[in-house]
């Protein structure tokens, strides 16, 4: 397999416990391992599919032009139902020069999502439906709102937007850098299971410098 484990939480290396049948974090302890390739590909994905098994990976649909998949992972231990996905595609806007997208759709509790955002805990918690959303974004066929996230707390407050919100009872997290960047969200973005494309996924672009998160 080309896809490697991580801690889903933090970005150290893990290893495998005594009996081989868990992951330990030095910091986290015994976690579910996040599953990533050290670059994107359209083989490595291929894997991340199978480890989802099922389980959804959101990307902006249809790609933009000149943009790319530039990373991906699948949170999830062999045998059993996956609990997290991310996605991240890369590209360029006149105003804003290199940007990010990253999509992680998580069971709660997973961590994924605010280690993605440089938010403390789990979840978005209480921030979430305080406000007005900020953005709805289509998830196949559903319009889902979406709220900014504040990652004052963290050192990465300048330097991107967070919005979370929540659907089919799981987080929906999508971090945009640079923070300026989140203008390019509008109501008519939308976001698609890309397991269920089929052949039009081997067209999909893969590739470029993979985002530091």
């Amino acid at each position: 397999m080309s896809l490697a484990a991580g801690c889903p939480r933090c970005p150290l290396p893990l290893t495998e416990d005594d009996d081989g049948h868990g992951w330990i974090c030095p910091t986290h302890g015994l976690v579910v391992p996040l599953w990533r390739p050290a670059t994107a590909s359209y083989a490595g994905f291929v894997e991340h599919l199978e480890v989802a098994a099922g389980f959804p990976t959101y990307l902006p649909w249809p790609m933009a032009p000149g943009w790319s998949v530039s990373d991906f992972g699948v949170v999830g231990a062999p045998g059993e139902p996956a609990r997290a996905t991310m996605s991240c595609s890369s590209g360029t806007s006149r105003l804003d020069g290199p940007v990010d997208v990253l999509v992680v759709t998580e069971e709660a509790g997973t961590g994924l999502g605010a280690r993605c955002a440089g938010f403390p805990g789990d979840g978005p918690g209480v921030e979430v439906r305080d406000e007005p959303p900020v953005v709805k974004v289509h998830l196949d066929t559903r319009s889902v709102p979406l709220w900014a996230v504040s990652t004052s707390s963290s050192d990465h407050e300048l330097d991107r937007t967070v919005l979370a919100g929540e659907a089919g009872g799981r987080w929906l997290w999508m971090v945009v850098r640079p923070a300026a960047a989140v203008l390019l969200l509008r109501d008519e973005w939308i976001l698609r299971d890309v397991s269920r494309v089929g052949p039009p996924l081997v067209e999909m672009p893969f590739g470029g410098p993979t985002p530091h998160w």
